[in-house]
């Protein structure tokens, strides 16, 4: 507004002599006032959630690996987590576990991805998969730790520690054999197993991909449950009999 004073004082004496007015350069900006900063706090610095593989806590393994086989692997997350896994305990999605049909129970195993060479430690819970060509199915925050989460599924390296001395009994075998997508086809498999092994115990029970017939002979050593495994043909190629370890 300074600037255009001179300007309107010559056009207000446009009708009267001209009265020389002196030029005054407009007065400098203020300076900016910068707001008053309050005192620091000291605090803890907060640093981003980390990722849920980041914070699951992973097993501490016992000397070296004692067993190690190559194959693949899958990963189970819902509709499983909150129920009992197959040693008795919750089995939740954002733990470092996993399910195998052999290992002890307990087992603390590495899992390598082979496609990216990570690797990630977890514990022995839960029995499966019971998909032919699988060896593992792991946590959903063990999948995401080793890059399976998004692909489903991925050939591993998994090796096996050796359990804390005196924490692994002998192991109790049994054969399973399933998929069925039919329940009739797995209740009269059942039937047919009965009679064969009159001493066995043999149940038929509903699994996440289908009807499952398990045979539980008296003797639960391997010796057993390999023979019995090796003497049931069945025509269908996707139900083929597995050994599992119970304990």
């Amino acid at each position: 507004m300074a600037a255009l004073l001179p300007a309107l004082l010559l056009g207000a004496g446009g009708c009267h002599h001209k009265t020389t007015v002196a030029y005054q350069p407009p007065p400098p900006p203020a300076p900016a006032v910068e707001p008053e900063r309050p005192h620091p706090v000291r605090s803890r610095p907060i640093s981003p959630a980390p990722s849920t593989a980041a914070t699951a806590e992973q097993p501490t393994p016992n000397g070296r690996p004692v067993s190690s086989e190559v194959g693949l692997a899958s990963w189970y997350g819902p509709p499983y987590t909150n129920h009992k896994a197959a040693d008795g305990s919750i089995y939740d999605q954002n733990a470092m576990t996993a399910a195998h049909r052999t290992l002890p129970m307990g087992s603390i195993v590495k899992v390598t991805n082979l496609s990216n060479n990570q690797s990630v430690l977890v514990r022995i819970t839960d029995r499966g998969p019971f998909i032919d060509g699988r060896v593992i199915d792991l946590s959903l925050a063990a999948a995401k730790a080793v890059d399976i989460y998004r692909p489903g599924t991925a050939k591993v390296r998994v090796e096996a520690y050796a359990p804390p001395e005196g924490s692994d009994p002998a192991g109790k075998w049994c054969v399973q054999i399933g998929a069925f997508l039919d329940p009739a086809d797995a209740v009269q498999l059942k039937n047919d197993l009965l009679r064969r092994y009159a001493t066995a115990k043999v149940i038929e029970f509903a699994g996440p991909t289908g009807h499952w017939v398990r045979i539980n002979p008296p003797n639960q050593d391997r010796a057993t449950a390999d023979r019995i495994a090796e003497s049931i043909h069945i025509p269908d190629p996707g139900a083929e009999p597995y050994l599992v370890r119970l304990n």
